[in-house]
């Protein structure tokens, strides 16, 4: 617990989240040459990549939604309506989003997580390899994170 010397709040407030980002962010850079290197070029940004589908009428019928930081791409949602499942558009985009990750942005490897309910198998046959399982997160579900190298 926290010492009496010290005072506990709870609430959520922006400037001190903000701040104790900053001071990680600085402690980090302290202890890692490989952070500390990083500091001040392209790579230490997050760049948005983000791709998608529209059908003839101009709706969503697929996306990706990711970034790139350092040299590798990090997918973050890829979604494609039931409608258009199993014709390719979900492996078209994630070939499309590595290829764009590696060629234009020196991208070197992937990563991404998903739940056993959705795609592990999908990502497995695009060549992703599973490095961290987590039973019950949340409860009932199981959570993947797979990596992959980009060459």
């Amino acid at each position: 617990m926290v010492s009496p010397m010290f005072r506990l709040e709870t609430e959520v407030d922006k400037a001190r989240c903000d701040l104790l980002r900053k001071r990680l962010r600085e402690t980090n850079t302290a202890a890692s040459p490989v952070l500390r290197a990083l500091r001040g070029t392209p790579g230490e940004r997050e760049v948005p990549l983000h791709l998608w589908v529209l059908d003839d009428e101009g709706e969503l019928a697929a996306g990706l939604v990711g970034h790139t930081w350092t040299s590798w791409l990090h997918v973050t949602y890829l979604w494609v309506d039931e409608r258009h499942r199993g014709a390719g558009i979900g492996s078209q985009l994630l070939a499309e989003a590595e290829r764009r990750a590696h060629q234009q942005r020196g991208c070197t490897a992937v990563r991404l997580e998903t739940w056993d309910f959705q795609a592990p198998g999908f990502y497995k046959k695009q060549g992703y390899d599973v490095v961290c399982v987590i039973p019950d997160y949340p409860p009932g579900i199981t959570e993947y994170t797979l990596t992959k190298r980009l060459s």
